[in-house]
């Protein structure tokens, strides 16, 4: 993925800082106040002062004094015994300053002596520029990625003008979870993303949640014609909906002064909202997180919000908390009818433990969601992607031609912190337009399938092939090998009365993703438990499996596979499901073997090519 850097981001550098190890550093002095606080005085004229990290470690507290005064607080992994890696405060806004940090650690010492001798302190640099060459293995060529530090679920995303924007938590200052942020990227094709400086930064009402934005062109907000306007939560001692506005399409965000917009007696987050045409109101669904339900707010200028509905208690999956809503109208494929589908992102309580997206569907009229009920006369749950690593799914507003195009966040919360990367933690999902089609049960389902844009990234064909007969014997195909083996692989699958069809993604160390269709069960199983990798959580080795939703024997699939991820569509969507793999190396081969009478109708394998 083609990585372009705005002016005000600098990079983390991995493990193996070489760096000098003096008690102070040209530029900044340390002052040891007891075995738990430490002044560190900053004065010179560099761009940024880079700050050790030492992931094992625990937070420091630091507190940033600019002339005195407290300016903002944030939460370091500062080292102790080793610097894993650095990141970046940015002094540019305090320009001819005083700046000083008070730091608070939490590390028993015996003696001022021994804290001192912490690594950081003499780690602490000043610098103008720094290196922000991908230093990861596994950082994926064609999903996004924050450019350094810790991502979870997308925010704030929205289409304005050609460019797609997308928001996300993020951690400015490492690689764990801490200081939520929004971060910023763009995009024209969905695919190759520019970072921007961080779009919404932590302020006095705490740190900044999930949330969407919106296009505001009847200006009902009072802030312009076509103002970006962006809902969040505020969390620290309490959870409250705050509100900023762009009018440069997202460069900049301005908090409300009246925040908070919405306040409750309990834990609440995510706002999603709309404009809900047939009663002329924004409508914002906000997760009661505890209670496992999400709440319908109704606004005519998204400042003043009135309750009108609750959904979900004693329905669908409820384990864990209800988080990142999204609720949106689509046709019903080969009809005329449309529905309404609400997202419903929990934590765990996924089918395969863990974080997962549920959803239902159903009718809306600007104030009640009303679910569809199944044979039985009861609510089904029903699952978006059938995979471990598919949470906080929610769409971009405002897309062009009447799409609904989806995003999530690509991990899943039992090991999200474990992965084996450093540098930067957490990818997205492919992007996907998704609709509504009836499946042979005659129940509505949500179909995900990659979008348009995804096909831009095709080069040449590697590997094609017809009608093949399959056989207990694997036919074995060659991967691509540029760009560390990324590819789709496209296949369609007829399987006859009982058969199993297996395909299996291997290299030479014995790495293995073993994906079996079972044509008389109608599921599709992905075995990743020796896929590489898998050793840092006991979470992370599995199965998982999805049904097959189509009525006849055959299955097309299309599987993208990244440098640590496989994302698995089957029949144009109706099926997906989404896995990170940590191969030693890439995987090389495709065999695919059969047990029982099955063919494989035709087979093409691209290279891709995410920056073309």
């Amino acid at each position: 993925m083609k990585r372009i850097i705005s002016e005000g981001i600098i990079l983390a550098a991995a493990a193996a800082v070489s760096l000098p190890v003096s008690a102070d550093t040209p530029g900044v002095k340390v002052e040891h106040l007891g075995v738990n606080n430490t002044l560190v005085r900053v004065d010179g004229d560099a761009r940024y002062l880079l700050m050790p990290v030492q992931e094992a470690n625990d937070d420091a507290r630091i507190n940033i004094l600019v002339d005195g005064k407290l300016d903002r607080t944030m939460y370091v992994r500062l080292a102790k015994s080793k610097t894993d890696y650095m990141v970046p405060f940015d002094l540019t806004p305090y320009k001819g300053k005083n700046v000083v940090l008070n730091i608070l650690t939490s590390q028993g010492r015996t003696s001022v002596r021994e804290a001192s001798n912490d690594a950081c302190w003499s780690n602490f640099v000043l610098a103008d520029t720094f290196d922000t060459a991908n230093r990861e293995k596994y950082r994926p060529a064609f999903h996004h990625t924050p450019l350094y530090g810790w991502m979870n679920d997308p925010n704030g995303m929205v289409y304005k003008d050609g460019v797609w924007t997308l928001c996300y938590q993020w951690n400015p200052y490492g690689s764990k979870w801490q200081n939520m942020t929004w971060g910023r990227s763009t995009s024209t094709d969905l695919v190759n993303w520019t970072h921007h400086d961080a779009a919404i930064l932590p302020d006095g009402l705490g740190t900044i949640f999930s949330g969407s934005a919106v296009l505001d062109p009847k200006n009902t907000a009072g802030f312009g014609e076509n103002a970006i306007v962006a809902l969040y939560t505020s969390a620290d001692a309490s959870q409250i909906q705050s509100m900023a506005h762009s009018t440069d399409g997202g460069e900049t965000f301005v908090k409300y002064a009246g925040n908070p917009v919405i306040t409750l007696d309990s834990e609440a987050r995510d706002p999603n909202m709309f404009w809900h045409e047939p009663t002329g109101q924004w409508v914002l669904m906000l997760a009661h997180a505890l209670e496992h339900e999400m709440l319908v707010y109704t606004s005519p200028n998204l400042r003043d919000w009135t309750l009108r509905s609750a959904f979900g208690k004693g329905l669908g999956a409820q384990d864990g908390v209800w988080e990142c809503p999204d609720l949106f109208e689509l046709p019903v494929d080969g009809t005329d009818k449309k529905k309404w589908v609400l997202l419903c992102n929990l934590n765990p309580g996924g089918p395969f433990g863990g974080s997962a997206t549920q959803y239902f569907v159903g009718d809306f009229d600007g104030a009640v969601f009303t679910p569809d009920l199944d044979a039985e006369g009861k609510v089904p749950t029903k699952w978006m992607d059938f995979g471990k690593d598919h949470y906080a799914t929610v769409s971009f507003s405002d897309a062009p031609d009447n799409r609904r195009t989806v995003i999530g966040w690509m991990s899943n919360w039992q090991y999200a912190a474990e992965v084996p990367t450093m540098q930067f933690r957490s990818a997205n999902t492919l992007p996907r337009d998704v609709s509504l089609f009836t499946g042979a049960d005659g129940q509505l389902y949500l179909a995900s399938a990659p979008s348009p844009e995804v096909d831009a990234m095709r080069g040449a064909v590697v590997k094609k092939a017809g009608k093949t007969s399959l056989s207990s014997k694997p036919r074995e195909y060659r991967l691509p090998t540029a760009n560390d083996g990324i590819c789709e692989i496209d296949l369609d699958l007829a399987a006859k009365g009982a058969a199993q069809v297996t395909m299996t993604l291997s290299n030479a160390k014995g790495d293995k993703v073993v994906m079996t269709y079972d044509a008389a069960a109608r599921t599709l199983a992905f075995d990743r438990r020796e896929s590489g990798l898998v050793d840092f959580s006991q979470d992370f080795p599995a199965v998982t499996v999805a049904p097959v939703l189509g009525g006849n024997d055959k299955l097309s699939l299309r599987i993208f596979v990244d440098r640590s991820s496989v994302e698995v569509f089957g029949d144009d969507g109706q099926m997906a499901m989404t896995n990170l793999v940590f191969p030693q190396e890439p995987y090389t081969t495709l065999s695919v073997s059969a047990q029982g009478k099955a063919d494989m109708a035709s087979l093409a394998i691209y290279g891709l090519n995410p920056s073309k």
